[in-house]
């Protein structure tokens, strides 16, 4: 799979593994001046880039950082974001500050993690009836804690 990024900002930085092993691309604040997110708040980060994926059936899921929501209580206000193959427009990440502290995010801070998926294209189909299961229509809870 390829996948090709364009800067959108001569700054901004283009997304990379931190170690061989790590699963996703870090994606990186691309700013003009640091932005500080009070207690609750939840803003927009700019990371300056957009992106092309040589497949349609390819996704790419942006996904917090564990290291800033264990230790600061910052993460995706989306929990996970979608960014559609057919997308070419500029990147943002909805941080949501959920810790007690400001949290000031500055230009090249990694702040969230994009991990390409390929996803599944299904054919649609209408019917009035599906197929029975043992579990039925049962909902929420409905398999136990134990």
């Amino acid at each position: 799979m390829k996948l090709i990024f364009k800067k959108l900002d001569p700054r901004a930085v283009i997304p990379s593994r931190a170690t061989p092993g790590s699963a996703g691309l870090d994606l990186c604040a691309c700013l003009e001046a640091p932005v500080v997110l009070a207690p609750g708040e939840i803003k927009m980060i700019p990371i300056g880039i957009t992106a092309e994926p040589d497949s349609d059936d390819i996704a790419l899921l942006i996904y917090p950082r564990s290291g800033l929501s264990a230790k600061y209580g910052v993460s995706l206000a989306n929990c996970v974001g979608v960014v559609d193959s057919d997308y070419r427009g500029a990147w943002f990440v909805p941080l949501i500050n959920h810790g007690k502290e400001p949290f000031t995010v500055e230009h090249g801070m990694r702040v969230a993690q994009m991990i390409p998926t390929r996803i599944l294209m299904p054919e649609i189909e209408i019917s009035d009836e599906l197929s029975e299961t043992e579990r039925g229509n049962g909902g929420f809870g409905s398999s136990g804690i134990k």
